[in-house]
């Protein structure tokens, strides 16, 4: 399993031959928008944890370049198909098999509109289990007794995380995440991106290194490997 980070909370997940973009916020991002070319993205599937522009700005327009069919909860699902998308809704709770493995869509604690204000459903992260490798995508979400239902029935290999506070869980409270997911490899995303969600690498890296974890903060276009 291969994940590229190209900003914000905006992911390419590689597994089994199948190409996943995550919350794609690319062409408007400050930190991306001329690193990356979002009509030379692949991609099978789009997942989207909620319909904040942020979070799905490119997703219209790469679901129209690539034909990739949109996954997430029912009201962005029906919002993407009334434009002539292929999608897969889901719903907190809900498990599906795909063709590169299972995904479950969970509780997360943040708010969810679309850019002209209309509802955008309840947010949610992404369980994603393939190639025996799970891992656990939280997208903007508040520290929340629900993610101690995760190991329950998932042995995480990476949790992601937000950590640039503000709008989402800040370092303190991302460690505590990691915990309660049992999981003590975390990638980080949403921060740097604006003023608001500014941080400190090095604080950040001592503070989970202290706790005895390993946080990888990647470059824009950097991958990793599970």
């Amino acid at each position: 399993m291969k994940i590229t980070f190209y900003g914000q909370n905006s992911l390419a997940i590689e597994v089994s031959g199948t190409h996943i973009l995550v919350d794609p916020f690319i062409s408007e991002n400050p930190l991306s928008k001329d690193k990356v070319d979002i009509l030379k993205l692949k991609a099978d599937y789009i997942l989207l944890t909620h319909a904040h522009e942020d979070h799905i700005l490119d997703a219209e327009a790469i679901a129209k370049n690539t034909g990739a069919k949109i996954v997430s909860n029912y009201e962005i699902a029906m919002y993407y198909q009334a434009k002539g998308i292929n999608v897969h809704p889901m719903n907190h709770g809900g498990n599906w098999k795909f063709d590169f493995g299972n995904v479950k869509y969970v509780n997360a604690v943040h708010t969810s509109s679309f850019p002209d204000g209309s509802y955008g459903g309840q947010p949610g992260g992404f369980l994603i289990e393939g190639e025996h490798k799970n891992i656990y995508i939280a997208g903007d979400t508040a520290l929340t007794m629900d993610m101690k239902l995760i190991p329950l029935q998932t042995k995480l290999d990476l949790a992601i995380l937000p950590i640039g506070d503000n709008f989402t869980m800040g370092i303190d409270d991302a460690i505590l995440a990691s915990d309660f997911v049992e999981c003590e490899k975390v990638l980080g995303v949403h921060y740097d991106t604006f003023a608001f969600i500014e941080i400190d690498h090095d604080e950040a890296k001592k503070k989970f290194f202290d706790a005895g974890k390993d946080l990888m903060l990647l470059e824009i276009g950097e991958s990793i490997e599970l």
